[in-house]
């Protein structure tokens, strides 16, 4: 079977006073899924859990991201997490700490057979 590519989507998210990656980038995961309704594995004859879901999230600080809680996100589907550097860090004017912003991209395929 080959594995075909079917939805993109892109969200953000962010921290705005705890300096959580993890928070910001489920927010940027939830800000990709929740503002589409797609029915693609139905159209398709599919059960949701045969989505193939791989996640990209960009942060300033990767290896604070907790994947394990990213994963939590997804009701359904064959989730994977991969955390790259991105994102930004903006730091307070005014007084010590930082707003995080994380962005994710959510792409969803299936393994599907060639049309003849």
């Amino acid at each position: 079977m080959a594995r075909k590519r079917m939805v993109v989507q892109f969200g953000h998210g962010t921290s705005i006073r705890s300096k959580d990656y993890t928070a910001a980038a489920a927010r940027a995961v939830r800000d990709a899924l929740w503002h589409n309704s797609l029915n693609v594995a139905e159209a398709f004859g599919f059960a949701k859990e045969a989505m193939i879901i791989e996640v990209e999230i960009g942060v300033q600080r990767p290896e604070l991201v907790d994947t394990a809680e990213i994963l939590k996100v997804f009701p359904y589907g064959r989730p994977s997490v991969k955390v790259v550097a991105g994102g930004l860090d903006i730091p307070k004017p005014h007084r010590d700490g930082l707003t995080v912003i994380a962005n994710a991209a959510v792409i969803v395929s299936f393994d599907m057979e060639p049309a003849q």
